[in-house]
């Protein structure tokens, strides 16, 4: 599985990516985590906004800070693929 959190470094782009660490860890999963804070690559994925979580390919937040509980449903989602 492959995690990107996109952002220029925020207190909260690191908010995201602690989640995602800790919703990776409640559900004793791996995974390649990147955080991207390169302007011209977040562009690519067309978001709204930063910060930003794309898991395995697909944007699944923008522009806010999701829940634990969100990002722990959206990992289970892309390890059922």
């Amino acid at each position: 599985m492959e995690i990107k959190i996109l952002g220029p470094g925020c207190p909260r782009c690191h908010d995201v990516e602690k989640r995602t660490f800790n919703a990776l860890a409640e559900l004793n999963l791996a995974a390649d985590v990147e955080k991207v804070t390169d302007i011209k690559k977040i562009i690519e994925y067309k978001t709204t906004g930063t910060p930003g979580l794309v898991i395995n390919g697909k944007v699944k937040c923008a522009g806010r800070i999701p829940s634990l509980e969100d990002i722990k449903k959206w990992i289970r989602e892309a390890e059922t693929k």
